[in-house]
């Protein structure tokens, strides 16, 4: 690696308020969340730095809100304009690209007809009408996904609308909306997918996975929902500061409590961490600041996005309502606590009981029963 390329990059990070300490920084903890010891810190910097190596992207858009995209807008060590927009050659996006109609369009041709690059795919797949609930140019978006996703050397599914159809599949999912390894597996594209849940995406998780592919062209070891072993093998509640309460009993009951104001546990007002496998508490968000925890809500649990089920088990309706411990269970079209069905399910035994003991004292049976009991015939 030249010293003119490390010099051009220290320089363009310092104009945008970023030290080599910080960058360096940077590079270890993209090590530890892809699984690599501090000694490959020199090999990740040397990724980023080496920038004309790095693969074309088309980073696509299906039925979402963009939060994906604004939160790796929020990436600063170093920043989005140096990791992805300077440094990865994203060669389409709706939300950023500076070009407009056909000019648009025809980055997707020339970059599918180039090979050798990446997808990121943002948002839900929207399948419903045909595909038609999401046109793009005069095409549905399934045609865009499809000839995007076929040839592409890996797609990343950022956010959990792209895992498993999250808040578009939600009850009733008149989109048919649905996760991108589903789809895929469904149509018969076999191209390797990553799955990066949570709501919306960690842009840090976003970078270490492509640098890591990059520098070492393999995917990174992966867990059953294909999702990054170094980012998703520990659940929230393995790490959260919070924990030392939950082991001693110390919980928030109801908000606005002196509990609350202690920084006590929020597992019994729906915190979902114990379920959910992210590393939220170490690597945070927003320069490492903060994270759901840390500002008072409870895990919601975002990062269970299921991408197996593609939709049919997505993770909101797994788990909301949010702020209560159990999920809402569906009876026909309407949905109840499950604390309610025990109530009302014990109710009904109880009376089930006493209208049988009625039923027997009347019949005369429970006059033998007795004599049955104490041996009298």
């Amino acid at each position: 690696m030249a010293q003119e390329d490390h010099d051009a990059l220290y320089s363009l990070l310092a104009a945008r308020g970023v030290s080599r300490r910080d960058f360096l920084k940077f590079c270890g903890s993209i090590a530890a969340m892809i699984g690599l010891s501090e000694a490959y810190v020199p090999q990740i910097a040397a990724a980023v730095v080496s920038g004309t190596k790095l693969k074309p992207t088309l980073w696509l858009n299906g039925g979402g809100c963009s939060g994906c995209t604004e939160s790796v807008a929020q990436s600063d060590y170093p920043d989005v304009a140096t990791i992805v927009l300077d440094i990865l050659s994203i060669n389409y996006s709706e939300t950023i690209m500076m070009a407009q109609g056909e000019d648009a369009e025809k980055s997707i041709t020339d970059t599918i007809r180039a090979g050798d690059y990446l997808v990121i795919y943002e948002g839900t797949v929207m399948t419903g009408e045909d595909g038609n609930v999401l046109r793009i140019a005069g095409r549905t978006g399934l045609e865009v996904l499809e000839e995007a996703a076929e040839s592409a050397a890996a797609v990343l599914a950022v956010g959990s609308c792209a895992v498993d159809g999250g808040w578009v599949a939600g009850r009733p999912n008149t989109a048919g909306g649905t996760g991108v390894m589903k789809y895929l597996s469904d149509v018969g594209i076999e191209t390797p997918v990553i799955n990066l849940p949570t709501c919306p995406v960690n842009p840090e998780w976003v970078v270490a996975v492509v640098v890591d592919y990059l520098m070492l062209e393999r995917l990174p070891e992966l867990d059953d929902f294909a999702r990054p072993v170094g980012i998703y093998g520990q659940t929230i509640h393995d790490n959260c500061p919070r924990r030392g309460h939950f082991e001693n009993g110390e919980f928030v009951n109801e908000f606005g409590t002196e509990e609350e104001a202690m920084g006590y546990c929020l597992y019994k007002v729906g915190c979902k961490g114990p379920q959910t496998f992210t590393n939220c508490p170490i690597v945070r968000w927003n320069s490492r600041s903060s994270w759901c925890v840390e500002s008072g809500s409870p895990c919601i649990g975002c990062g269970t996005a299921d991408p197996i089920s593609g939709g049919a088990s997505n993770w909101v309706d797994m788990n909301t309502p949010f702020l209560n411990r159990h999920r809402d269970l569906p009876i026909g079209d309407s949905t109840v606590q499950p604390t309610t069905v025990g109530v009302i399910a014990g109710g009904a035994v109880a009376a089930g009981l006493a209208i049988h003991g009625l039923a027997v004292k009347g019949t005369g049976q429970g006059k033998g029963i007795s004599k049955k009991k104490g041996g009298d015939e």
